[in-house]
């Protein structure tokens, strides 16, 4: 964490930050993948899928915010098994590892880079041999990092309609829902460029749920929505008129018949192809809570399925502090560790700077300031891939001073939270997380608070 050492204030403060890297350090890709997979001789194998012997030698593909260190993971692990790979991680992660071409791509929106790189992965899938092993490393991001779109639809085009869903507060089934359905790739479409005999794909989730067809849109996996279901989420957030023609035409060709569907289940494509979850929030929340049981804190995960707007999510979690600190009905007695994990949405009304961890925590802080019935809590709220929204941070911790020293500034948390302004609110008052960027994982987003005994 690159600005640790001005927000470890107190031993409090300090206990939350070991949990939060205690977390981000349980799902780096690169050891999630050496533990995951290991060389037999001229073998391969692979926790969950067995042992595998590809006359053709292991190819890589992949794409997402782990690719890369998915990528150095396997080919660690394999020593000298792998023939060759494509993977596509975000800009500034390109290059090579070993005989993987590491090519780069544009996040959060696919653009011209996305594009280019997305061709040569499906160049890459067409020269893998019949009797090979393909391993597909998918992650969060690569929805947007890897992307060929369907006949007669831009990139641009689909970028108008995933920015539009993503500022009215379309959740993450929602607007894989309508990305499957705009591509050429999504949605188990991958398997229709390979020829490879075996295809096992890696997938580390930054889904709720960990539904492995929503990850990276599923590329690899039989998809349950159809053109209907993306239909219907176009006009439930009033995008569908405002729609470029070529989404509508060929949403509509799809309602007819006259375009083709996603593999379903059941599909022959399916045959050769196996989905193994290597890493989610869980994980991230169990090493969180691992540390801080260690440490003598009554530790409790409320959730791994934290959803809904940031802003309303915060106030049942501000309840469960209340009522821990006052020795309320609580499902952990002081000094207690109250873990959540999964992913807010944010309904853009303002232009200011931030995200959904930033305005989870902002909310968290003023709700619990208005009650005034903590004396001591720290919290944080952060994404584990260190991006959170528009904003350069991974999240925010707040504690009890935060709201005080925030007014005493002259600042307004109140506009602050209504502009969608929760960085700039941070950046002033103190309370960034920053990660430097990239974590170069994604597991979605880890909630810890912290409740010691409270003073007489």
């Amino acid at each position: 964490m690159r600005n640790r050492g001005e927000l470890e204030r107190s031993g409090l403060h300090r206990d939350l930050l070991d949990a939060l890297e205690a977390a981000l350090d349980a799902v780096e890709p690169r050891r999630l993948m050496r533990r995951r997979l290991r060389r037999s001789g001229g073998c391969v194998e692979i926790q969950g899928a067995g042992r595998l012997c590809p006359r053709a030698g292991v190819y890589l593909a992949g794409f997402g915010k782990a690719a890369r260190g998915m990528a150095e993971g396997v080919v660690e692990a394999l020593d000298g098994l792998v023939e060759a790979g494509v993977v596509v991680a975000p800009r500034g992660h390109g290059g090579r590892v070993g005989p993987v071409e590491v090519l780069e791509g544009d996040h959060p929106v696919p653009g011209e880079a996305t594009l280019r790189s997305s061709r040569r992965l499906l160049e890459f899938l067409a020269s893998v041999p019949g009797d090979a092993l393909l391993l597909v490393l998918v992650s969060g991001g690569g929805s947007s990092l890897f992307e060929v779109p369907a006949d007669g639809v831009s990139l641009e085009d689909e970028a108008v309609v995933v920015e539009r869903l993503l500022r009215r507060g379309a959740d993450i089934y929602e607007l894989n829902a309508v990305r499957k359905h705009l591509s050429a790739v999504k949605g188990g479409q991958l398997l229709r460029y390979t020829r490879a005999g075996r295809v096992v794909s890696l997938i580390v989730s930054d889904v709720v749920g960990d539904r492995l067809d929503t990850v990276a849109s599923g590329p690899t996996v039989p998809d349950e929505t159809s053109f209907s279901d993306a239909y219907r989420v176009l006009r439930r957030y009033g995008v569908w008129e405002e729609a470029p023609e070529a989404v509508r035409s060929w949403i509509e060709a799809g309602l007819r018949g006259l375009a083709p569907e996603t593999p379903k289940p059941g599909d022959p494509l399916f045959e050769k192809a196996t989905s193994l979850l290597v890493a989610s929030n869980r994980d991230a929340l169990r090493a969180a809570a691992g540390l801080l049981r260690a440490r003598g804190y009554n530790t409790v995960i409320l959730t791994d399925r934290l959803r809904g707007e940031a802003r309303e999510a915060a106030k049942p979690l501000a309840g469960v502090v209340e009522s821990t600190a006052a020795g309320g009905p609580s499902p952990a007695a002081p000094p207690a560790a109250l873990l959540a994990g999964g992913e807010t949405t944010v309904t853009v009304r303002g232009g200011g700077t931030g995200g959904r961890n930033q305005e989870l925590c902002l909310s968290l802080a003023m709700e619990l300031h208005r009650g005034r019935s903590v004396a001591r809590y720290a919290a944080a709220c952060m994404g584990t891939d260190g991006v959170d929204g528009n904003s350069p941070a991974a999240g925010a911790l707040v504690d009890e001073e935060t709201l005080p020293r925030a007014l005493s500034m002259g600042l307004d948390p109140w506009r602050a939270l209504e502009g969608n302004d929760s960085y700039g609110f941070f950046s002033q008052s103190g309370g960034v997380i920053d990660t430097g960027g990239f974590t170069g994982t994604n597991v979605n987003d880890v909630f810890i608070a912290l409740v010691p005994l409270q003073p007489p």
